[in-house]
């Protein structure tokens, strides 16, 4: 990478580092690009040339975490069932990310203001459609099923099924130990299975 493009790379970082803590205190609907712009000590324009729309500053890593479904299946050992892969990543996900208790309170703060905010829970839809484009995409390409598409959906739809039941609890305040909901990893295996177990005998 040369020199320009790391000026850029940390321009852009620059950028995002300073507009996340903004919009954690203050909401993302109350916060302008103006003064994210103002923080940074660039103007309005430099600030969309890096993110095309002010929920680019929120999801600055949208692009990677739509391939991510798709990027586990890629580089899942070779003859593995792709369910089976998706399966173990949400798996150490509940196991791992979700252990400390700093973990789940940034996560908390983050998904307050998604849940205020109409144009950012609009972004996630998007996001979450992407991604299963993105996974049914790669399974077309390896063709190890017959029907991509739908694979897809369901492996898609278990994942965000997870995570809004994930979501729902802790924002709710649900008392427990850590890790947090200790019956989900139960409940998300079993349903994995059920459909490797189809998708084996289809």
């Amino acid at each position: 990478m040369g020199l320009r493009e790391t000026k850029k790379q940390q321009t852009r970082q620059a950028i995002a580092d300073a507009a996340l803590p903004l919009f954690l205190e203050c909401g993302f609907d109350q916060v302008s690009v103006a003064e994210v712009a103002r923080i940074v000590g660039v103007s309005g324009q430099t600030v969309f040339n890096y993110f095309p729309a002010k929920e680019d500053l929120f999801f600055d890593r949208q692009a990677e975490a739509e391939d991510q479904l798709a990027m586990i299946v890629r580089d899942r050992e070779e003859g593995s069932c792709p369910v089976e892969a998706v399966r173990d990543y949400v798996l150490d996900e509940l196991e791992q990310r979700y252990s400390e208790t700093s973990t789940v309170d940034e996560m908390l703060r983050l998904w307050r203001v998604i849940q205020q905010s109409p144009s950012l829970r609009a972004r996630e839809r998007e996001m979450a459609e992407n991604t299963e484009i993105a996974l049914a995409t790669e399974l077309q390409k390896e063709g190890v099923v017959p029907s991509p598409l739908l694979l897809a959906g369901a492996i898609a739809g278990i994942h965000r099924a997870v995570q809004r039941e994930l979501r729902r609890r802790l924002l709710a305040g649900e008392p427990g130990p850590l890790p947090p909901c200790p019956d989900l990893p139960a409940f998300t295996r079993t349903a994995f299975d059920t459909l490797c177990d189809g998708l084996h005998h289809s």
